[in-house]
Formats: C-alpha cells, sequence, structure tokens
C-alpha cells in the first residue's frame, strides 16, 4: 500500500507517541479519560477492570479504541440521554445478536435508569422487527443480566421495581381516564 502509514502497526498502548502531534496526544488523552469515567459509570469498575485485566496485548487495541471513541466521543455527546443510548444499544445489539456486549449493555441500561419494564419492551420491539429467534435470545440474555443486577444492586433494584409498579398504575389510571372520557360522549 503505498503512502499508507505503517510505523505504529503491531504496538500496543494508547495512540499517543507514535509521531502525532502534541494536540493530538492531548485531545486523544482527554477522549480517553472521558470516555473511561462514563465507561466505569455506565458499566461498573468491576467490568472495566476485568476488561482490561483480560485484554491481551492484541486485544489491548479494541479496548483503548472503545474507551476512547464509543465512550469518550459518543457516549459523551450532548444530543442524546445515556438512558436513551442505552435503550438504543439493547435494541441494535439484540437485533445484530450481539449476546455477550447485549448483557453488559443490559446491566449499564439499568445504571442509567432503564426499567426492567422498558428493557421488555424494547426487546419486544426487535423481536417485532426483527424476529422471534432473536427476540427469544435477546430475553434469554436480557433475564439473566436483569437478575445479576438485581443481586448486585438490591436497594437500586427495590426502588426501580417501586418506580415501575408506579409507572404502571399512573398509565392504568390514564388509560382508564381516557376510556371513560370517551365513553361519557
Amino acid at each position: 500500500m503505498s503512502g499508507t502509514n505503517t510505523s505504529n502497526v503491531g504496538q500496543t498502548g494508547t495512540f499517543s507517541g507514535q509521531g502525532r502531534s502534541a494536540e493530538w496526544d492531548q485531545l486523544h488523552q482527554s477522549l480517553h479519560a472521558t470516555g473511561d469515567a462514563i465507561r466505569r459509570e455506565v458499566v461498573g469498575e468491576e467490568y472495566v477492570n476485568r476488561s482490561l485485566a483480560n485484554a491481551s496485548e492484541f486485544t489491548m487495541p479494541m479496548q483503548e479504541l472503545a474507551t476512547e471513541y464509543a465512550w469518550g466521543g459518543i457516549w459523551s455527546r450532548p444530543g442524546l440521554a445515556r438512558r436513551d443510548r442505552s435503550i438504543l444499544n439493547i435494541g441494535m445489539l439484540a437485533a445484530l445478536g450481539k449476546s455477550t456486549e447485549l448483557g453488559t449493555h443490559i446491566r449499564g441500561a439499568l445504571n442509567n435508569g432503564v426499567t426492567e419494564i422498558e428493557v421488555q419492551e424494547c426487546l419486544l420491539q426487535v423481536a417485532t422487527y426483527v424476529g422471534m429467534p432473536a427476540g427469544m435470545e435477546a430475553f434469554r440474555v436480557a433475564d439473566k443480566a436483569v437478575q445479576e443486577w438485581k443481586s448486585n444492586n438490591a436497594a437500586s433494584a427495590a426502588t426501580a421495581t417501586a418506580a415501575a409498579a408506579a409507572a404502571a398504575a399512573a398509565a392504568a389510571a390514564a388509560a382508564a381516564a381516557a376510556a371513560a372520557k370517551r365513553d361519557s360522549k
């Protein structure tokens, strides 16, 4: 490949110090720091630490790319709330059949305030538009992920369950009021 820079092929570590400008290095370090913080807030310290500890010299560049660009570049954007990004990720990962990442992002979604009912509704939507096999697999992954999250977050799970029950009751009351109004005409 004429003109292709292959000087950093096979190197690991962050992108700094590879013949780039100081501004380039600073930008990447900033994105990496932001991404690392967001990633830890969403999927948890334990998951991130385990992912980094289990990364080989070969796979570490992928961990860095995900941290810097996905978490630092996309998850830090102001246009969508984290819970909305989580719902989008659940739908996309379920549709793609990426079970390992789906479980991780379901736990992250619960950390971001997505309710168990919202996870179910997202996966029902996936099953309808992508197919029942994808939906069934996604539900199996989600059930395990939700149970793991609940066992690790007992207080948060109780609050989420109470909030979901209150939301369901409010929705039922609104539907009943709308039906009563419609019937009174």
